[in-house]
């Protein structure tokens, strides 16, 4: 590509200026000093929360480093020396004083490169190893019997193989005969031991019958004491109760007696039935009486009033229908009262009689449930 012209930049950044508001400043430190960059082990690392707000306190701090920090920069600024001013119609431009200028762009430049290879062949197979040929070719020739003689030479093969096959075979035998043996002293430990063995289970089994009769002995002494224990026992409470009881029964009777459990039936017969139909009977027979006396009293009043009436010193006549009805009404209640008499009479004579006949046979009736009861008891 033709080369062109770099575009304008400054070199340094310009002045910051009092009446625009104040941006961030970005701090620029090394990241080992920086407290998020995690250094060693992170098991036990302390997380800072994000969400964390800082204390006012903190705030203020950092606002007055940063207000510092400002200010010294500022001043610095203005120590620091500068280009003098362009004169009028100039101005100042940066230029690259590099031996070789170098076109800056943000963009990197990327180029596209393809190569094809050809293929793979397939690898022929590795021929043998041959060793090279040196030296030079000899031969001999051998007659027959010039090395060895065959019937003298295998005599000591023969020997030692005869000497080792009747070893072999005395030591298997000997190995048979001490096999027997061995079988022999195990058949007879055996049935020593099965007769060892059955000699203890037989005195195991006498010892089990032994311990089991022992205490099968002591369960039937137990059981022996403890029915003579309760034997004892019943024969002692049966013996207080007797004892107890003896003054229970003539009390208990008593009380039955005076809380109406044993009665005479004609005397309750009495009580419920005819006691309360007399008693009904004699209160008609006296409203009946007191009827006919409130009657005649009444009749009395009239006809004393009349006759009052009459002997006044006012002149009255009287009619004579008027002086044959009072006496007519006092005849009436004369005979009222006379009929009256001799009923109340006869009933007054009659209740005592009434009430005489049952008392003659309540203390018989008493006396058999008496008997009666006692005869329960003593049976029980």
């Amino acid at each position: 590509s033709p080369p062109r012209a770099l575009p304008a930049r400054p070199k340094y950044r310009p002045p910051l200026d009092p009446a625009e508001p104040a941006k961030e400043l970005v701090r620029y430190a090394n990241l080992m000093y920086d407290r998020r960059v995690v250094r060693g082990n992170t098991y036990a690392l302390r997380v800072i929360p994000v969400s964390t707000q800082p204390s006012p306190l903190e705030i203020q701090r950092q606002r007055e480093a940063w207000k510092r920090a400002l200010a010294r920069k500022r001043a610095k600024e203005q120590m620091q020396l500068r280009t003098p001013e362009p004169v009028e119609g100039r101005e100042h431009i940066h230029v690259q004083t590099e031996l070789y200028l170098e076109e800056i762009s943000d963009r990197i430049i990327e180029i596209d490169t393809e190569c094809q290879t050809d293929a793979f062949l397939d690898r022929p197979p590795t021929p043998f190893f041959i060793p090279a040929k040196t030296g030079k070719d000899v031969a001999t020739q051998i007659e027959e019997g010039e090395l060895f003689d065959f019937d003298i030479e295998v005599k000591p093969i023969l020997e030692v193989l005869i000497g080792k096959t009747v070893e072999q075979a005395l030591l298997e035998v000997m190995e048979e005969e001490e096999l027997a043996q061995l079988w022999a002293r195990q058949r007879a430990y055996a049935e020593l031991r099965d007769a060892e063995l059955a000699e203890v289970q037989r005195l195991e089994e006498q010892d089990r019958r032994y311990r089991e009769e022992k205490e099968r002995r002591r369960l039937q002494h137990m059981q022996m004491l403890q029915k003579q224990k309760e034997t004892t026992e019943k024969i002692a409470a049966h013996a207080f109760a007797q004892h107890y009881l003896a003054d229970l029964i003539p009390s208990v009777f008593n009380n039955l007696r005076e809380s109406g459990f044993f009665y005479d039936p004609i005397e309750r017969d009495i009580e419920t039935e005819f006691l309360p139909w007399l008693m009904t009977e004699v209160e008609e027979t006296l409203e009946r009486k007191v009827l006919g006396r409130t009657v005649l009293d009444s009749l009395i009043r009239t006809v004393v009033e009349k006759r009052l009436d009459a002997f006044s010193p006012k002149p009255q006549t009287v009619a004579p229908a008027e002086e044959s009805r009072p006496a007519d009404a006092l005849q009436e209640a004369s005979e009222t009262d006379t009929a009256d008499q001799p009923l109340a009479e006869k009933e007054v004579t009659d209740q005592p009689f009434a009430e005489e006949q049952p008392s003659n046979h309540i203390p018989f009736q008493l006396d058999e449930s008496d008997q009666a009861g006692t005869k329960d008891l003593e049976t029980e």
